[in-house]
């Protein structure tokens, strides 16, 4: 039980909390939304456990992946030589071992859809993109774009595991759910900038690609900015470009909740004044996730 508990540690397990409400919300809409021939796909129990399922084990694996990746930048970074791996709390087998684990769980999960197919071709792919993150760092300032692009494919995949039947005929189908992504990604990478400001100084000495490192903190903190207000408009055109999803007021009043909590995530943080980043990193937004997740399955569902 330590073992399993300092791995769900080292992991951040709680952060799981980022992307599992976008995919469910996504599951929801996929489910209620009419298909090509104007019935929605039938409900199975055994797509919900394949979508959680699916979600644990991947961000699992990509987790622990990046934490064996980074472990000697982490043994050299102040803010991170306490990590798990650095610290010696967890040998490298161990996460190397937890890793293959997750990612054999993740593409076994994948059985749990069929006959849909697609889930199951697309797997490998998915989980290949998760791992290469751990590396973008080393060669390009694009990095928290793939890393919110990782994240997008929650929705995304979430929708092809309900609809992946309708795809095969109907590739258009897929469109709200990228449209979702899109928003996740620009979400996501706005705040992985403000994360990684705190660490400027250490990417410009060992030669890290960030876009704080090379803009600095007030450069980052705008784009961050920019990209959260993308987030806003991309969740403001989802009901408007795709009314059969059923988003109506419920939806708009979380939205405009939305706005603020980034509003306050963006005031929280300053260029001068770092020291409440990790409030505006976690708390804010697992309540941006969960409050559209309620917010719009709540309006679909009623």
């Amino acid at each position: 039980m330590k073992r399993i508990r300092q791995l769900l540690e080292l992991i951040r397990f709680s952060h799981t909390l980022f992307a599992m409400p976008f995919a469910l919300w996504s599951a929801v809409m996929a489910w209620t939304t009419p298909g090509p021939a104007g019935v929605p796909p039938a409900f199975r129990w055994r797509d919900l456990v394949g979508i959680v399922l699916c979600m644990v084990t991947a961000r699992s694996a990509a987790m622990a992946f990046n934490r064996w990746a980074d472990r000697r930048l982490d043994a050299a970074n102040p803010r991170t030589a306490g990590r798990h791996l650095p610290a010696g709390i967890l040998d490298e087998r161990s996460v190397v071992l937890f890793t293959i684990a997750m990612a054999a769980g993740f593409l076994a999960s994948t059985l749990l859809f069929l006959p849909n197919y697609l889930p199951l071709l697309l797997a490998p792919l998915v989980l290949l993109f998760l791992l290469v993150y751990s590396y973008t760092k080393r060669f390009t300032m694009w990095c928290h774009f793939w890393l919110g692009a990782s994240l997008m494919l929650a929705p995304v995949s979430a929708w092809i595991a309900v609809r992946g039947l309708f795809l095969w005929e109907t590739p258009s189908d897929l469109a709200p759910a990228l449209l979702l992504g899109l928003a996740v990604l620009t979400w996501v990478a706005g705040f992985d900038i403000i994360y990684a400001c705190q660490d400027i100084e250490f990417d410009r000495r060992e030669r890290l690609y960030s876009i704080p490192a090379l803009m600095g903190a007030r450069g980052a903190l705008r784009l961050a900015a920019a990209c959260h207000a993308a987030t806003l408009l991309l969740l403001a055109l989802l009901p408007q470009s795709f009314p059969q999803l059923g988003l109506a007021h419920i939806y708009n009043v979380a939205l405009a909740s939305v706005a603020v909590l980034l509003v306050i995530e963006h005031w929280l943080v300053k260029p001068d004044d770092l020291s409440r980043v990790n409030v505006a990193f976690f708390h804010v937004n697992v309540a941006v996730s969960i409050a559209l997740f309620l917010a719009g399955s709540i309006d679909v569902l009623t």
